[in-house]
């Protein structure tokens, strides 16, 4: 599979508007759009998480599940559609989080659409983000995914 976005180019920088209020930025949600998904996807699914943050786990910015299998591109700052479940990144709020890295060296930004073969994820709603993520990984048929890199200007 493949997936772009018209505001964070693969290998980029990313533009402040896209980052968390605390180093200055909009919280706006990239444009996505993807393509190629295998025979018998039934949904999709979208993760964006920087392995770079000093958790020792890394870190979620977004995480997003049951995506209508004829949604295959979100315009910038999207409303999702109601059908789609958006799960509590590690901010502690649902919905996109964007890059908020303490000052230092650039972190990676990894988005990631997954195809997934089932119409919605068997989770309850009151689930944490990590049961949709496992249970998203027992459904997986394909992924696509681009990294891109956010500095907190501060640095």
């Amino acid at each position: 599979m493949e997936i772009t976005s018209s505001g964070i180019p693969a290998n980029s920088e990313i533009d402040l508007r896209f980052a968390e209020p605390g180093v200055g930025g909009a919280n706006v949600s990239p444009a996505l759009a993807w393509s190629g998904a295998p025979e018998g996807t039934r949904s999709y699914a979208i993760t964006c998480f920087d392995p770079d943050a000093p958790t020792g786990s890394g870190w979620w910015h977004w995480v997003v599940t049951d995506l209508p299998v004829e949604v295959t591109s979100l315009p910038e700052g999207v409303e999702l559609p109601p059908e789609a479940r958006t799960w509590v990144n590690d901010y502690g709020y649902a919905g996109w989080g964007g890059p908020w890295p303490p000052p230092g060296p650039a972190h990676h930004y990894v988005f990631t659409v997954f195809a997934v073969g089932v119409d919605r994820l068997d989770v309850p709603d009151e689930a944490t983000s990590a049961v949709a993520r496992l249970t998203l990984s027992f459904n997986v048929l394909d992924t696509g995914q681009f990294a891109a890199l956010f500095r907190n200007p501060s640095s």
